[in-house]
């Protein structure tokens, strides 16, 4: 485990095939990182679930939290460690029924306070604020700030997490108003995936001083 207050969150690319199991190992292997999403979009599940199996093996060897995006029956499928839902995913209660007490649910709640809040009462694990910056992984519809992250840690104990075009370079503000978790994809990806989570967990370090 990470002796840092704010954990990453890996959010994978949309092809994850080809040599990606061995990009993801070598991103994990390059620092602390908490959970993995699988992010995979328009794939049919069977197809999916034979591209998430090496990717959750690499994971769970090393300790490192399985998500799957949006589908409640792939995370089923898979026996993952979780799902995130966006705002027309499914409910936490569906999930909850249906993946188990265990089973870690974050919902996507864009800017608002209030999904965030409804999101908390209906039993989620985690809530994800963002954008915060523009992201090049997808549009940015919604556009968060750094006081959010700052109000949503001194009234609720559930963690929030931050995402949407974060970099090493950005990250600070976020980290300073309290974010748990800091989801990044084009940061890690984008580039050599080993360098982009050292250089992430130096940035959270130097931020929290």
């Amino acid at each position: 485990m990470s002796d840092l207050a704010t954990q990453l969150y890996l959010i994978s690319p949309l092809d994850v095939g080809g040599p990606f199991p061995d990009r993801l190992a070598r991103a994990l292997d390059a620092g602390p990182v908490a959970a993995f999403q699988f992010r995979v979009k328009h794939v049919p599940e069977h197809d999916a679930a034979r591209l998430a199996e090496p990717l959750q093996r690499i994971c769970a060897d090393r300790d490192v939290a399985f998500i799957v995006n949006d589908s409640i029956a792939l995370a089923k499928r898979l026996g993952a460690d979780g799902v995130h839902l966006g705002q027309d995913d499914g409910s936490v209660a569906d999930a909850r029924a249906r993946l188990g007490k265990a089973a870690q649910i974050g919902v996507t709640c864009h800017a608002s306070r209030h999904l965030a809040m409804e999101a908390g009462e209906a039993g989620a694990d985690y809530v994800a604020f963002g954008a915060f910056f523009p992201s090049a992984t997808k549009d940015t519809k919604h556009v968060a700030e750094p006081e959010l992250l700052q109000w949503w840690s001194r009234l609720f104990e559930l963690p929030c997490v931050a995402i949407g075009g974060i970099t090493a370079g950005n990250c600070g503000p976020l980290v300073a108003a309290g974010a748990d978790f800091l989801a990044v994809s084009n940061a890690v990806w984008g580039g050599d995936e080993a360098e982009g989570v050292r250089a992430l967990v130096a940035a959270i370090a130097q931020a929290e001083g």
